[in-house]
């Protein structure tokens, strides 16, 4: 009986990752062996860095929310503990985007709640 291989599925997964390692500095561009090594690695970045960037932004408009409360005589955990008590349901991503872009109305929820 005859040998058989799967060629055109083996390289068919090879192209796969090398297209995917396109853009990549020396070998590891077009050699499969370092090309798959790399793009198992960027890969894996990528899931991790999915779920820090929802970390970071949080981070971020704490940090906003905080600076514009601290403004108007408040502090975050002051703020945000009024906030809750008064029925108010914007969360931080819109009260941060209030408090760069607009200020009168992040004033206006601050006069609200004090």
């Amino acid at each position: 009986m005859p040998r058989s291989v799967n060629s055109v599925a083996k390289r068919a997964r090879r192209k796969k990752v090398l297209k995917q390692a396109k853009g990549y500095f020396g070998r590891r561009k077009n050699v499969w062996t370092v090309a798959k090594n790399a793009v198992d690695k960027a890969m894996l970045y990528a899931y991790r860095d999915r779920k820090t960037k929802k970390r970071n932004f949080r981070s971020l408009w704490i940090m906003r929310i905080n600076a514009a409360a601290r403004q108007q005589g408040m502090s975050y955990s002051q703020f945000m503990g009024k906030v809750k008590a008064g029925g108010i349901g914007l969360n931080r991503k819109v009260l941060a985007d209030l408090a760069m872009n607009h200020p009168q109305a992040f004033k206006a929820i601050v006069d609200k709640v004090k």
